[in-house]
């Protein structure tokens, strides 16, 4: 009796969905491209031609992330057209701080059945994503593994590269006493935190992902899977004319744990908590969980997506120019020496 024979489909890898897939991502890669992109997507590998003569010692600088718990939500609202703006701006903006325009992007998507209209909608979120960056999507990796993931569960990594000349790089090495630190609004948790803010939200409140999120008019959902801000542009636009002496990026580990990986030595960033508008979502959290004010600043942004270190005569400028190009900035707190032991963030409350 002969035996049918056995497919690569019949062990759980569907060739056929992972062409119609690539098919389905063309145009939206595309529309991502940058004049220096020299192949469409299907290689083994992208192609980019560096335009050298734009620098004087041109300096590639390189990050990778994840979207982390953040899909988890995604997963129960059956929402994925907005994860992959997250992915890029958890990358591009961990560059941007040194100053590095951010060139191209490629992800990797890891899911344990291939469905080619779910993968566009990440895909879709992604070239969004490198859109607001200017960075071109030009390549990526999908990987079908049955039996690895449960179904309709899926998970994404990014990988971007920029570039900044030498001595435009951004590194906290002019930071000093005086300094006024900027921090620039975030537009919710970006994609820090949400293991805690799911235990809070879902364990200690009992709330759903379609229930009204308290305080607002808009859904768990919607609060917790808005896109991480990108502020490639913004920042950009500023280094033309502004010297910034630190940036700091404030994903996980909060202001506690991020403003001091950019801060020189002998220095400590006194932040006043009362300086900006913190949203209500964080307010709901810490009540949730009576979660202790340290304990928050050191999970969550608290409001501000990024802190920039500049000089006093600069801050209130600075702050007109973002404030001009759509962001919301604030002074939110001073450069202070400090001595060996000291704690490199103190937060001063009003």
């Amino acid at each position: 009796m002969s035996k049918k024979p056995v497919t690569y489909k019949d062990s759980g890898v569907d060739i056929a969905a992972g062409n119609s897939f690539v098919n389905l991502i063309k145009p939206l890669v595309k529309a991502t491209s940058r004049p220096e992109v020299l192949a469409d997507i299907g290689g083994f590998g992208g192609l980019f031609s560096l335009n050298t003569a734009k620098y004087k010692n041109p300096v590639l600088v390189s990050g990778t992330d994840g979207v982390g718990t953040k899909l988890k939500i995604a997963f129960l609202a059956d929402r994925h057209d907005t994860v992959g703006i997250d992915l890029v701006a958890m990358c591009v903006n961990d560059i941007i701080v040194q100053g590095a325009e951010p060139l191209f992007f490629l992800d990797y998507l890891a899911t344990g059945k291939l469905l080619p209209e779910k993968g566009a909608e990440i895909v879709k979120g992604i070239a969004e994503g490198c859109k607001q960056a200017g960075c071109a999507l030009i390549g990526g990796e999908t990987a079908e593994m049955p039996g690895f993931y449960s179904d309709g569960e899926y998970d994404v990594a990014g990988f971007t590269v920029g570039v900044v000349d030498r001595e435009n790089i951004i590194d906290g090495s002019g930071i000093s006493v005086g300094n006024k630190l900027i921090g620039i609004a975030s537009s919710g948790l970006h994609s820090n935190g949400y293991s805690l803010a799911r235990t809070l939200i879902f364990d200690q409140l009992g709330l759903t992902v379609h229930d009204t999120f308290p305080g607002s008019d808009s859904s768990v959902a919607d609060v917790l899977l808005t896109p991480t801000r990108i502020y490639v542009r913004s920042i950009l636009n500023l280094l033309k004319d502004y010297a910034i002496n630190g940036i700091a990026h404030i994903t996980g580990g909060g202001l506690l744990e991020n403003v001091p990986r950019v801060l020189p030595k002998g220095c400590q960033a006194n932040i006043f908590t009362d300086t900006w508008q913190r949203p209500n979502l964080f307010t709901v959290l810490q009540k949730a969980g009576n979660v202790e004010r340290d304990e928050m600043y050191r999970t969550f942004n608290m409001g501000i997506g990024m802190v920039l270190a500049v000089a006093e005569s600069l801050a209130e400028e600075i702050i007109d120019r973002l404030n001009g190009m759509g962001e919301s900035a604030w002074i939110i707190g001073d450069i202070a020496a400090c001595t060996e032991g000291d704690e490199r963030v103190e937060l001063v409350e009003g």
